[in-house]
């Protein structure tokens, strides 16, 4: 467990949410057929852009080889961390610091692109990878067949060719036994509110709490922790592609466990870096106009490292 002192802990921000509003979370079970799961993939994508994905056929015992793993990388000295992988610039291990603009946050990470194979000292890693990116890759091609898209790969292309840029990131938010008292349903910020910048990102986390999802009315919305199941947030790079059709969905942490921990792992899917993101016209209906000017994944992902999380960083490429 890392302890964190007490001038750390009044660096970062409070959530003072009295209560959460009350919301379901989307479902998909990959077991249905696949016209019936690419319907409800839609669905879910045009809704809130987030959903739970069940019976995606990655081994529980990975995941939980994965989380061992990973929970004894946290718990080294902090030394110990930073030196077997290097400080987060933007890659590699960070503490509480979130990026380079000011962004702070309940939390411990580490952070790797994919492409670049870095040593992490975990070995469950790898097998892991390979079998989100093949998930990826599926869910994709369903979403071209519930858009009847001509080709069906044309989507999950984007982010399985050996040039797409992933990035994959661990998050370890300690228990934090120094909460105030009287914050009503509050805490601390873990990981604080924004949307992923990529085309799509799929999300693991222990049975831990803290994960909340925007609701439509701009109130928080708690997603129940589930152990078997996956996650998946649409990214600002699908609203451009489907005009947004498809919502970029803004979600946050919140850390208010005075004893467990939470570990959570994201593999961000993005294209390669010359991909042109604009609105895909076979999906746009007749007269529809275009809702974003194009632009390269190079170009955003520069745009998006010099925003803050909560910022909107599709705001300036608006028409």
């Amino acid at each position: 467990m890392v302890v964190l002192s007490d001038p750390a802990l009044h660096q970062i921000p409070l959530v003072k949410s009295a209560k959460l509003a009350a919301g379901s979370i989307s479902v998909v079970d990959l077991s249905k057929p696949r016209a019936a799961a690419a319907a409800a993939i839609i669905e879910a994508c045009e809704d809130s852009g987030f959903f739970k994905v069940v019976n995606h056929g990655i081994p529980l015992e990975l995941v939980r080889r994965l989380e061992a793993e990973a929970a004894a990388f946290f718990a080294r000295p902090p030394a110990d961390k930073e030196s077997a992988i290097g400080p987060a610039d933007p890659f590699g291990y960070g503490h509480q610091t979130i990026g380079r603009n000011g962004d702070v946050g309940w939390v411990e990470y580490l952070l790797f692109a994919v492409s670049a194979s870095p040593a992490v000292p975990i070995s469950s890693l790898g097998e892991y990878l390979v079998a989100v990116k093949r998930l990826a890759g599926e869910i994709l091609e369903l979403v071209a067949e519930g858009l009847r898209m001509k080709q069906r790969d044309r989507l999950s292309k984007m982010v399985t060719v050996e040039e797409s840029d992933g990035i994959f990131r661990l998050n370890h938010y300690p228990p934090c036994p120094l909460l105030l008292e009287g914050f009503n349903g509050g805490g601390l910020t873990g990981f604080g509110e924004h949307t992923d910048p990529q085309i799509m990102s799929v999300l693991r986390s222990d049975g831990a709490s803290g994960l909340q999802v925007a609701g439509k009315d701009g109130s928080w919305i708690a997603v129940p922790p589930d152990r078997r199941a996956l996650f998946v947030n649409v990214g600002d790079a699908m609203q451009v592609l489907t005009n947004r059709r498809f919502k970029s969905m803004r979600h946050r942490v919140v850390v208010t466990d005075t004893e467990r921990s939470r570990l959570s792992m994201i593999y961000f899917f993005g294209p390669a870096e010359e991909t042109r993101i604009t609105a895909m016209e076979e999906i746009m209906v007749e007269g529809e106009e275009q809702r974003y000017n194009e632009f390269t994944w190079g170009e955003y992902k520069k745009a998006a490292y010099k925003t803050r999380l909560g910022d909107d960083r599709l705001k300036q490429f608006e028409k």
